[in-house]
């Protein structure tokens, strides 16, 4: 297994859907990319037992944290604890990159 990986190697864009590709998994944790062009959306949605952050690798985006959204851009983190809706939208004009974890994996 390939214990290290480059970001760069794993960005990309899709038309129809934001980008997603997963650098490593195992039982207790997924990490993963997210990319958002312009005008692309995570809808909101859930993980019950399940934590997750976003990390932003370069970009600006609106996240929402159950009620609350916020603006986060390249070096923040954003923390979500199991069972809060959450979701992200990039209304930028740039990509937006997010490094991803979820844990326990799903």
């Amino acid at each position: 297994m390939n214990f290290i990986k480059s970001i760069q190697d794993y960005t990309g864009s899709r038309e129809e859907k934001f980008y997603k590709a997963t650098l490593f998994s195992s039982d207790a944790l997924l990490l993963g990319l997210n990319c958002l062009e312009p005008g692309q959306t995570q809808k909101p949605h859930e993980h019950a037992g399940q934590d997750k952050f976003y990390y932003v690798v370069e970009g600006r985006g609106q996240f929402q944290i159950g009620e609350d959204i916020q603006s986060a851009s390249t070096g923040q983190v954003i923390w979500v604890p199991a069972g809060v809706i959450h979701g992200v939208s990039n209304e930028s004009d740039a990509r937006l990159t997010l490094l991803v974890g979820i844990a326990p994996a799903p």
